[in-house]
């Protein structure tokens, strides 16, 4: 079989050649592009042989998807797999995995870390203290005391409600269904109508669904206590981003920390949220950990050798 990864994704070229040389001992083809090409045209260009594709974030759309006649499996180097077509996937018989798990951590912990830039103004101070100012009677809050809603608990959402509980959080928690780590960690799962009304911090970890698309929107806002911040590690329609600044030009919420977004960076110069106070934004730097990265190629070639043999892991369909 052909093996195509489309994009670096991580993987040193030392590593490329041992990857190589491992699957053309096994009878298969393995081709690393290094650099990233998001032109549909160039996508073709590189998948159209390709019985297996590697790619991460990259839009892979129906008009891509239909030129690759060889393809029989998609390894979908990131957690959210809403860039891809799957219903072409589903019913072209394509295999699709993912990389779930990978960047847990790391997801978690910049959540976290996005949190206390927002209640310490850490980001903001910096470029004060280059200019040669003080704290100008600055006050900043602790995270500990204070009342964390998270809605979504999938692992990364598990994972910053436990860190959170570290922080000695009050931590409730909003999902479909409840995990039973969080419930036996004394997390108490409530209506999200509740959530929005009781927390001080709000930290978003749900998938992007039809379901989840603008969960966050002016209604839900307007829940929110004023002294609120909203983190959104996630996906950024999870969010409605013009009640969004709204909100946090009228105050309805005190701030709010985004990694995430409508579009992927670069953002266009006139974007939404660039008029928006109180906000803080990181390019889409979540995942991106060498500890992670790590994990994220290990996770790749398991589930490729899996398939090889015959078998099917971290399977989204």
């Amino acid at each position: 079989m052909k093996i195509v990864a489309v994009e670096p994704i991580g993987i040193e070229q030392s590593l490329a050649e041992e990857i190589k040389g491992k699957y053309q001992n096994m009878g298969h083809e393995f081709t690393l592009h290094t650099d990233r090409q998001e032109d549909e045209n160039a996508l073709i260009e590189r998948m159209k042989d390709a019985d297996i594709a590697i790619v991460s974030n990259i839009k892979l759309s129906k008009n891509v998807l239909s030129e690759c006649t060889h393809l029989k499996m998609l390894d979908i180097a990131f957690t959210g797999v809403d860039h891809v077509d799957l219903d072409y996937c589903c019913n072209h018989n394509i295999t699709v995995c993912n990389a779930s798990g990978y960047a847990t951590e790391a997801v978690s912990e910049l959540a976290i870390g996005l949190m206390l830039d927002v209640y310490r103004n850490i980001t903001p101070l910096d470029a004060k203290t280059r200019q040669g100012g003080t704290r100008n009677n600055f006050l900043g809050k602790q995270l500990s005391g204070k009342t964390a809603g998270i809605v979504g608990t999938g692992a990364i959402g598990c994972r910053t409600a436990l860190l959170l509980q570290q922080f000695g959080c009050k931590v409730y928690a909003w999902n479909r269904s409840q995990k039973k780590e969080l419930s036996n960690a004394g997390i108490q799962y409530i209506t999200l109508d509740e959530l929005l009304g009781i927390s001080d911090i709000i930290s978003l970890h749900v998938p992007l669904t039809p379901e989840t698309t603008h969960l966050i929107n002016k209604e839900n806002l307007c829940k929110c206590k004023p002294s609120a911040i909203l983190i959104n590690t996630a996906r950024g329609n999870v969010v409605d981003l013009q009640a969004l600044v709204l909100a946090l030009e009228a105050k309805t919420i005190a701030a709010a920390a985004f990694d995430v977004f409508d579009i992927e960076p670069p953002l266009p110069k006139n974007h939404i949220l660039f008029s928006a106070p109180n906000l803080w934004i990181t390019p889409h730097i979540g995942y991106a950990t060498r500890e992670s990265f790590d994990k994220r190629i290990e996770i790749v070639f398991q589930n490729i050798d899996a398939y090889l043999n015959g078998k099917v892991i971290n399977n989204v369909m």
